[in-house]
């Protein structure tokens, strides 16, 4: 009994020996090297060990034998084989009595490879057609890049650019400068602008945004930008035009105001000049000089600052000043260290007044660059955050608290003053209190409890309006005003044959009709009622992704989001036209004419 499990115990182990040898064998097998330049078929068989660095020992790759093979000579290697691995030595001598027989040729009979025809190999070294359907890929590839990606189109006749080109698609022959100037941007331009024609004529409800600027060469612009919600309910924005606008910046649409024009008295607001302008002469020194961000960074390890750099001040970016200030703030102490060791810029030492005060500018701006930064984008709602961001800042942001100095309450209060100032026009305020309506997140939470009644009144006007809805008498008398006078008034026309009632118009309910009716304004009313009393989603929800799962649940508000929260916050779309149009027309291309602009933005913004 023993004896017959041991002999079990045998037989079942003896597959996993077998896989052990053959896991052995194949790891041995890659461990050989090949024949340094051989050419013979043989040593498909044979190969050498990592040690063997002059091969002169071969090393069979079925049984790992040593086979000596003076001179490099292969005779005793086919003799082994022929021996030892007759099937192998049988497939070699087929593969030998074939033209090719090297080992080239035994490898491409291994790997079933087959050598290309003439025609395919004179096809690889022969140009696309300019008509291809490749040729004209690469061409709108590269014609794309250029627009896209704001280049010159010089760049089509750099060197680099063309080898580049060359290694990717050796059969591909670009065009030259002109070509892509006059023929394919233009092209690429007409079918870009036919796209968002269509996608803007489809459009009942649509804001514009507009700002003027000033190009490198001192030409004025003035960009339009379109921004609309489409079918699928997804925030689009289009640069409709950037055009030449030789007219002066000027206009109460277009004027900027500064809140802290707002601060009293006269005597701190020239001290906090004073003190901006501190800071920007420190950042200006070390920007001018490598010496001293060198000892900038050696002090900055020393004091264990954060290695950062200084931040200047841009007038046509937002916030930029209150980021200069948060840095200086944050390296004061590097900063005055470096300036101490040097008797040429000692007197740029920030006194602790001017960080006094820059500290308080900084404790009342700081808390506000990320509202600006959010209220600026284009691809999500923005405009129904207005009214929730005003009630935040009068209530906890700019409130007035406990160890604020006296110029961060002025600040407070001089930002306060200019927002609750630019926000309550009468239109404006409508305008903000609609969208907040038709956002399911707010409705009506942040409306004034006096405004609410107005609001509903008033968007269920604009429903009415949209949908051509009347009451049912104003509608009765229309048709009976709209109808042609009856037979028996005019005897000269002739009398209807009168039209036998079916069975089933006594049942017919009473204002039913066959004709496709518009809501009322009873239905609009209680629809809109119906939406403001369903429970609303999280703050961090998307309202049109919401818009888009519940539009068939309110039709008629749906159209009202539509029209209300396509508005963006602020004209940061039609800067950032600008924005782009300052990599387009920098100093080697300050002479592009005003229509080529026109292209060049359209094409960068909108492809």
């Amino acid at each position: 009994m023993l004896k017959t499990m041991d002999t079990r115990q045998v037989a079942v182990s003896c597959p996993d020996m077998q896989q052990t040898e053959t896991a052995t064998q194949a790891a041995q097998e890659e461990a050989l090297l090949p024949k340094r330049g051989g050419t013979s078929v043989i040593w498909l068989h044979f190969g050498f060990n990592s040690t063997d660095t002059e091969q002169k020992t071969p090393i069979c790759k079925l049984c790992y034998k040593t086979i000596p093979a003076p001179d490099g000579k292969t005779t005793n290697l086919f003799y082994h084989l022929q021996k030892a691995h007759e099937k192998e030595y049988s497939r070699i001598q087929k593969i030998r009595a074939k033209p090719s027989c090297g080992t080239t040729g035994a490898i491409w009979e291994k790997k079933n490879y087959s050598q290309p025809k003439i025609q395919q190999s004179f096809a690889q070294g022969t140009p696309y057609e300019k008509t291809s359907q490749r040729h004209k890929q690469i061409t709108e590839a590269i014609s794309r890049y250029i627009c896209k990606g704001m280049a010159p189109v010089y760049v089509v006749e750099k060197d680099s650019f063309r080898d580049l080109v060359k290694v990717l698609d050796p059969r591909y022959v670009m065009p030259g400068r002109k070509h892509f100037s006059k023929v394919e941007l233009p092209r690429l331009y007409d079918a870009c602008r036919a796209k968002v024609e269509k996608d803007v004529c489809s459009v009942m409800h649509y804001a514009l945004t507009t700002d003027l600027w000033t190009s490198r060469d001192t030409q004025p612009y003035m960009s339009v930008t379109i921004h609309f919600i489409n079918k699928d309910w997804t925030l689009c924005a289009r640069c409709l035009q950037t055009a030449y606008f030789p007219e002066d910046h000027t206009g109460g649409m277009l004027a900027q105001e500064n809140a802290l024009k707002a601060l009293t008295p006269v005597s701190t607001k020239q001290a906090v000049e004073r003190a901006v302008g501190v800071c920007k002469k420190v950042v200006s020194a070390f920007s001018k000089s490598w010496k001293k961000k060198r000892e900038l960074a050696k002090v900055q390890a020393v004091l264990g600052l954060p290695p950062h750099q200084l931040i200047h001040e841009s007038p046509t970016r937002w916030g930029s000043r209150q980021m200069m200030i948060d840095r200086f703030l944050e390296q004061e102490k590097a900063l005055s260290q470096v300036l101490l060791a040097d008797k040429k810029t000692r007197h740029l030492v920030p006194s602790w007044q001017d960080v006094a005060l820059l500290e308080s500018l900084n404790k009342a701006l700081g808390p506000l660059f990320e509202f600006t930064d959010a209220l600026s984008g284009e691809s999500y709602v923005s405009v129904s955050f207005l009214k929730p961001v005003l009630h935040l800042f009068n209530n906890e942001i700019l409130s007035q608290k406990d160890g604020d100095t006296e110029l961060t309450k002025a600040v407070k209060d001089g930002i306060l003053k200019y927002l609750n100032e630019k926000y309550d026009d009468h239109a404006t305020n409508n305008l903000l209190d609609m969208a907040t309506l038709v956002d399911p997140r707010f409705k009506t939470a942040y409306i004034k409890e006096e405004r609410v009644e107005f609001i509903k009144m008033r968007a269920a006007a604009e429903l009415v309006d949209m949908v051509g809805a009347t009451a049912p008498e104003s509608a009765q008398t229309a048709a009976a005003s709209s109808s042609p006078p009856a037979a028996e008034d005019d005897p000269e026309l002739p009398r209807p044959t009168k039209k036998k009632k079916s069975l089933g118009s006594y049942f017919k309910k009473a204002g039913q009709s066959t004709t496709h009716s518009h809501p009322s304004r009873a239905s609009i009313e209680l629809e809109l009622s119906m939406y403001l009393q369903t429970p609303g989603p999280d703050s961090e929800t998307d309202p049109l992704e919401r818009w888009k799962q519940h539009e068939t649940n309110f039709p008629l508000v749906a159209r009202l989001a539509r029209k209300y929260l396509c508005i963006p916050a602020t004209s940061s779309s039609s800067e950032r036209a600008f924005s782009a149009s300052g990599n387009i027309i920098t100093c080697k291309r300050s002479c592009l004419k005003p229509n080529t602009v026109d292209q060049l933005v359209f094409l960068a913004l909108n492809l």
